[in-house]
């Protein structure tokens, strides 16, 4: 493989690992899929795409080949959960997705466009939000209330995030990492583990630092700011879990 490309790629691992742990629902699973991609990557010829499409394209390929021993019912088709993770969660556009994934771009978008709709009427759950600014917890309230939630409390430091979780058991806690004086969103969330297993999805400005799979991370990461439709699908993802992962 080309120095250039092999340096593409190191570039591209922090948004692989995000695209994979949110389809599998797991840091391990998705990491482990990231690896095995590599692994495929590394010994095939050059392919059309970016070396960021084509290691998101053999992902999504080796998901779907887990996909079919998955026994979950799922709401949205594999496909369009592939499509939408790539638009929303990862920056693509239509086209790139269609590439990535192998289809007509004009079905691509007929997917995409029937998978908003169907998303907006799903996987409605009460949401903890764990928010040091107070501006900022308030436009996240907005979004999550848009998308159809409902706001089980908002905590802005560590120890009320606890406090508030034990209170309100909510269905699923959206995270901050840094709280300023307040804490750490990652250790209010480890501490609210020991006590209920419920999904989280951490929000930060910097993804890259939290994808680099040398600790204990989160599965779900989304980026600041980000729109009520990124906020539905991470959602989804979150609350039906991902593709099993031997």
């Amino acid at each position: 493989m080309p120095d250039s490309q092999r340096s593409e790629l190191i570039r591209a691992l922090p948004y692989a690992r995000r695209y994979a742990r949110a389809l599998t629902g797991s840091q391990s699973r998705g990491d482990l899929l990231v690896a095995e991609s590599l692994r495929d990557l590394v010994t095939q010829p050059a392919g059309k795409l970016s070396a960021r499409l084509e290691l998101y394209r053999v992902i999504s390929r080796k998901a779907a080949n887990l996909e079919e021993e998955d026994k979950q019912p799922h709401t949205l088709s594999f496909p369009q959960r592939l499509l939408l993770l790539l638009t929303a969660l990862e920056g693509l556009s239509s086209s790139q997705a269609a590439n990535v994934l192998a289809l007509d771009e004009g079905v691509a978008a007929q997917q995409i466009a029937e998978a908003h709709k169907i998303i907006r009427s799903v996987s409605q759950t009460s949401i903890l939000i764990i928010e040091d600014e107070p501006i900022i917890a308030m436009d996240i309230e907005d979004l999550i209330i848009h998308c159809g939630h409902t706001v089980a409390g908002i905590a802005h430091t560590q120890s009320d995030a606890i406090a508030l979780a034990k209170e309100t058991k909510p269905g699923l806690i959206l995270a901050d990492i840094n709280l300023g004086e307040g804490g750490n969103g990652m250790e209010a969330v480890a501490e609210i583990m020991k006590s209920m297993t419920v999904p989280v999805i951490f929000v930060t400005a910097y993804p890259e630092c939290l994808l680099t799979g040398n600790t204990v991370e989160p599965a779900f990461v989304i980026t600041k700011p980000f729109e009520p439709l990124t906020l539905a699908i991470a959602t989804y993802q979150a609350i039906t879990g991902g593709v099993p992962v031997p």
